[in-house]
């Protein structure tokens, strides 16, 4: 057997029994204070949910969040074309004003339907 080959058929050996071993050793040996308070649910600063937690969010914090992802993707474009822009010239530049143009036209759009609006 080469030796890559044994080195790593040891260290997938290792894992394998090695990770189950070291969590069910933390089991054991580690520190347990189970309590009321600690067991208590605290997310962001509040202590008990006023909801049940299989109630729906409501779709604006959704529509809010696929917006932001779809203009912060659209400008991660930025940072390859500024990197490229000697090389581009004027007609990159020109491709760059129409692409944010359609940015701010969508951006336009989003805003005119009531997206953004949270009241």
């Amino acid at each position: 057997m080469s030796q890559p080959l044994l080195l790593s058929s040891i260290v997938i050996t290792l894992l394998v029994i090695g990770l189950p071993l070291i969590f069910h050793l933390t089991r054991f040996l580690g520190a347990r204070s189970d309590n009321v308070r600690k067991n208590e649910v605290y997310e962001s600063g509040v202590r008990r949910t006023v909801k049940d937690p299989d109630d729906p969010f409501n779709v604006r914090f959704f529509l809010v969040g696929v917006v932001f992802l779809i203009f912060d993707v659209e400008v991660l474009y930025l940072f390859p074309w500024a990197l490229d822009l000697r090389e581009l010239g004027w007609f990159g530049i020109l491709e760059m004003f129409a692409f944010m143009a359609l940015l701010a036209g969508g951006l336009i759009y989003v805003y005119r339907s009531g997206i953004l609006r949270w009241i």
